[in-house]
């Protein structure tokens, strides 16, 4: 049997026990429980933030859609009763969808729903997050949330979970209204929030070498999403960094540092070494491999510090392609 939460409320030194739900109370899903979460998604989880709700993909429209602080987005799926073993299908349907979707789509979907940029809902939840070296909606997490859930369906969060790492997990909540009126909400993860937040730090920070294997289209929509963003790396990978690497076959450190200097004469020299390993750092996060598709580096020097970089021959007329399409916006 799944999980299961039962209340009881003290009166005058006796346990009564609390038989409350939503249907009960006339409470509905759409015009109560979505609107409570949406409201205050720290039930939810601490480092989420709503973004869209009844947002409409190809296999139908998710409840809640959020963004948290590593830039993940979050597919919110809401039962009013028991969470079937179905639900999990649903969820991971919406979420294939929504993981092809360009920063562009989810800052439309934003603005839709809070009147404000992406950029700015992220910035005002997230202060403390620097969206430097944040690649947006590079991994989606799933949330299902019900009053109950069926034991097959934990069952498969947690082997998800446990053994290949899937960001998902299921909150059952219950519903309690006490003898005088108070209505409350208590809720259980089944996998539990700590747990969630050191696998999460693990894989936000992971590193690696290994390069992509995406489609073309594919590849050409997560360049254009990185490379176009107003961020100081960002710019500096599509202004001096690719373009440099387009002119030669390979390219060094050192000569990397004089095409940073003839770029702008008032860059401090002393700190260009700096720029090229925060470029350094960002091609080698495990979520960048489609960075690491397209470019090329060695360890010559030192185990951690990149050099001899190059652009993949078939991938030489992409990247001035996306070049190009920058430039025009």
């Amino acid at each position: 049997m799944g999980t299961e939460i039962k209340t009881w409320q003290i009166i005058e030194g006796k346990l009564i026990a609390i038989d409350a739900a939503l249907k009960k109370e006339g409470r509905t899903e759409p015009y109560d429980l979505e609107p409570w979460l949406a409201s205050n998604p720290e039930i939810i989880a601490d480092d989420i933030v709503i973004i869209g709700r009844q947002v409409s993909t190809k296999s139908g429209a998710i409840d809640l859609l959020g963004i948290d602080n590593s830039g993940n987005t979050v597919i919110i799926e809401i039962k009013r009763d028991e969470l079937p073993r179905d639900s999990l299908s649903q969820a991971i349907d919406y979420a294939s969808d929504v993981a092809d979707w360009s920063v562009e789509r989810l800052s439309e979907v934003c603005s839709k729903y809070t009147n404000k940029s992406l950029e700015e809902v992220f910035n005002e939840e997230f202060p403390d997050v620097d969206l430097e070296g944040i690649n947006l909606n590079s991994t989606q997490r799933i949330v299902l949330i019900g009053f109950g859930i069926e034991a097959s369906l934990e069952r498969m969060i947690e082997w998800l979970s446990d053994n290949y790492a899937v960001n998902i997990n299921a909150i059952v909540l219950s519903y309690i209204k006490t003898k005088s009126g108070d209505e409350l909400l208590a809720k259980t993860s089944i996998i539990s929030e700590e747990t969630e937040q050191e696998r999460r730090r693990k894989q936000k920070f992971e590193m690696s070498d290994e390069p992509g294997a995406y489609d073309a289209p594919r590849l050409k929509q997560l360049l254009l999403d990185y490379l176009a963003r107003d961020k100081v790396t960002n710019k500096r990978m599509r202004e001096i960094f690719l373009p440099s690497l387009l002119k030669k076959q390979l390219v060094t450190r050192e000569q990397l540092k004089k095409e940073f200097v003839d770029f702008d004469p008032d860059y401090d020299e002393s700190k260009v070494g700096y720029y090229l390993t925060v470029i350094s750092s960002q091609l080698g996060l495990k979520k960048n491999d489609f960075l690491r598709q397209v470019i090329t580096y060695d360890y010559p020097r030192h185990k951690w510090e990149k050099d001899n970089f190059s652009i993949r021959d078939q991938y030489r007329d992409l990247i001035k392609e996306v070049l190009e399409e920058l430039k025009k916006k």
